[in-house]
């Protein structure tokens, strides 16, 4: 992996940067898509998707997934369409929270993962086609593993709001927040058991969920290990900076 004060300068703002530029780098590199991605999973473990700040999450989330597209690389036709199916997500859930109606609701989850779905191939493709392992390959890979967490428990609400039973067995009361945690302990494999699906097809996503988990992790070690260059990122800094002194001097 890359040495921590490499990233660390990568992260911060050079001296006399403008900020315009510190941010369209901080975007490209994925830091913007990790930014939206971690309050995406702040709000929906704080809030109730099914009420009013509902809607202020479904809008973060959906964003989050339309940047991940444009911070990819992705065609501006594809972030076009992406920005699009966002805004009826959006839509459905103003609706839903108005009438409180379960099918909307449904539908405003079940486009919300499909968003960030292609959100996450995007990115994940993005930073395994990346020659070297860096700032950028290393906040990509983190938010499409929260991402997948977020997808997961959007799908959860999706399968609660359309089945008959609740979800969760001997857990009638539930919060929007205990989807999103399920969904993290059965990502990470973690599994504490104080939430277990009902049944079908709960069971079956949450066992799929467990796999991409692991596969993820594997995938991912792999790709990053093959790019490593031990020592690169810091040399071409110090060629950076030696000829950002050559050019003032």
């Amino acid at each position: 992996m890359p040495e921590a004060p490499a990233v660390a300068s990568q992260m911060s703002r050079r001296p006399g940067e403008p900020w315009s530029r510190f941010a369209e780098r901080v975007a490209s590199a994925f830091g913007l898509v990790l930014l939206l991605v971690l309050l995406t999973y702040a709000l929906l473990s704080l809030t109730d998707y099914k009420h009013w700040p509902g809607v202020i999450t479904a809008f973060v989330s959906a964003t989050s997934a339309v940047v991940a597209l444009a911070s990819a690389g992705t065609g501006h036709t594809a972030v076009r369409r992406a920005g699009r199916i966002a805004v009826v997500a959006v839509g459905l859930q103003i609706a839903a929270v108005a009438s409180g109606r379960g099918g909307v609701l449904a539908a405003s989850s079940i486009l919300q993962v499909g968003l960030l779905s292609v959100a996450a191939f995007a990115v994940l493709r993005a930073v395994l086609s990346e020659r070297e392992v860096g700032f950028r390959t290393i906040l990509g890979a983190v938010s499409v593993y929260l991402v997948l967490a977020i997808q997961f428990a959007y799908l959860y609400v999706f399968v609660d709001r359309i089945q008959g039973g609740p979800f969760f067995a001997n857990t009638p009361q539930l919060a929007t927040g205990d989807y999103v945690f399920f969904s993290i302990t059965t990502l990470t494999t973690t599994g504490y058991g104080n939430l277990v699906p009902a049944g079908q097809p709960g069971k079956m996503i949450s066992g799929l969920e467990m796999f991409m988990g692991q596969l993820f992790v594997v995938t991912l070690i792999a790709g990053l290990v093959s790019l490593w260059v031990p020592g690169q990122r810091v040399r071409e800094m110090r060629r950076q900076r030696q000829g950002d002194a050559d050019e003032e001097q």
